[in-house]
């Protein structure tokens, strides 16, 4: 099974159809972090497998939880673009803003952005807790897969997204713990909106989406 060909069969796992345009910009952005990751180690993940389960169809997860329609949307920590590079291409209405401060993984995101001839998206090479006031209450949804608690993602994200805007994290097998910790907390207690979890496409892991509400 070639690599498209592997990445169909994930797809059709969590329902999400693809055209061949979409099918061709994944494979190029596979093969082209591959390239720039043998220079600049952007990805610990390394080989084609890794790259579409644990990237881009673990990133397409995210559609499970972000509304129908033109957004403005946000990605803190995207590291080399995920997940907000796939929703982009699932979701090309969707203005995305991809926020990180690495140099090279900016680099890297500002290429692919020109080879994918993707519109309406935007990188900021800088820390999410530096932007400065005209990201206040600018984004109807913001997304992460960086290694935030789910407090700290509160505390990071709530003043750059709209009133009635939500929040979405993915965690690993531990989020009960998290959550359990979350509702001792005055200041985020009542957040979590909803969590979904939802089984990894081609493995037998979970991932446990959390939509939070900020509350501030």
């Amino acid at each position: 099974m070639n690599t498209a060909e592997l990445f169909k069969k994930g797809l059709k796992q969590i329902d999400i159809s693809c055209s061949e345009g979409q099918i061709n910009a994944f494979m190029t952005c596979l093969s082209e972090l591959k390239k720039w990751n043998r220079a600049y180690n952007l990805t610990a993940l390394k080989t084609d497998e890794e790259i579409i389960v644990k990237h881009f169809l673990d990133s397409l997860l995210y559609l499970r939880a972000i509304p129908e329609g033109a957004m403005k949307l946000a990605d803190i920590g995207t590291g080399a673009g995920f997940p907000g590079i796939p929703v982009k291409i699932i979701r090309p209405e969707t203005d995305i803003t991809l926020i990180e401060s690495s140099r090279k993984k900016a680099a890297f995101l500002r290429h692919i952005i020109r080879s994918l001839k993707l519109s309406a998206i935007n990188v900021l090479e800088q820390r999410a807790e530096a932007l400065t006031g005209e990201h206040e209450k600018n984004y109807d949804v913001i997304l992460s897969r960086a290694t935030f608690s789910i407090k700290e993602f509160l505390e990071t994200a709530c003043r750059y997204v709209k009133e009635n805007g939500i929040l979405i994290l993915n965690k690993g097998p531990k989020v009960s713990e998290e959550l359990k910790e979350l509702e001792r907390s005055p200041y985020a207690k009542g957040a979590v909106r909803e969590t979904l979890k939802l089984p990894l496409p081609l493995t037998t892991a979970e991932r446990n989406l959390i939509i939070l509400s900020c509350r501030m």
